[in-house]
């Protein structure tokens, strides 16, 4: 059954074992026949993208840029799939959405340069410049924020939140947490509960 289930995704994203073994193997003879995207990320590539491999259930493929595009997915920064530069405006679009997607996962530098397809120097370099704070910093205030609603919103212990915002380290989450907002989540919790949503984030906002 699964095996059925799986031919029918195949099917369904234009993927052949052919066109797959092309992905993972980076193989530019296949460049001028299909394009790959990436459901995760948003991103097309050439198949002779040198990027880290996806998983299989997360590609689609197209036959031309203009479908991808037409798709709503970027061209890649690396392998360049239109033949044009990426604005690093655009780039920075692609980082910040799949952190917004994808905070409560271990989000590192390299981890991010890999996804987003760039080097980790050029990715800091560059969310700083736009973004005016590192992609660290970015990832660590998504993290409070979600922990504030949670705060405010819910009895969720601590710890749980901690989890909740993908930071288990529950000693390493209060002492970020009183950092960013001054308070510690508990004092938070004690003097913001029930406050409206924007205003608590206005508070722990960066300068």
């Amino acid at each position: 059954m699964e095996n059925k289930d799986a031919n029918q995704a195949n099917v369904e994203s234009g993927m052949t074992d052919e066109k797959w073994q092309a992905i993972i193997h980076n193989d530019e003879n296949y460049n001028d026949q299909f394009f790959y995207a990436v459901k995760t990320t948003g991103i097309f590539c050439r198949p002779s993208c040198k990027s880290r491999v996806p998983k299989k259930e997360n590609v689609l493929i197209f036959q031309n840029a203009h479908q991808a595009l037409s798709a709503n997915f970027r061209p890649c920064k690396r392998c360049k799939p239109t033949g044009e530069r990426l604005p690093d405006d655009d780039w920075v679009t692609q980082i910040t959405e799949y952190i917004d997607k994808n905070y409560i996962e271990k989000l590192s530098l390299e981890t991010l340069s890999e996804i987003c397809h760039g080097s980790p120097y050029h990715l800091h370099r560059t969310f700083k410049r736009i973004k005016g704070v590192t992609p660290v910093e970015y990832i660590q205030q998504t993290r409070i924020n979600k922990a504030i609603e949670y705060l405010i919103y819910s009895h969720t212990a601590i710890a749980d939140i901690a989890h909740a915002v993908g930071m288990p380290n529950t000693a390493y989450f209060i002492t970020l947490f009183k950092k960013k907002t001054g308070y510690t989540p508990t004092e938070y919790r004690l003097l913001n509960f029930g406050n409206n949503t924007s205003e608590v984030k206005n508070s722990g906002s960066q300068d």
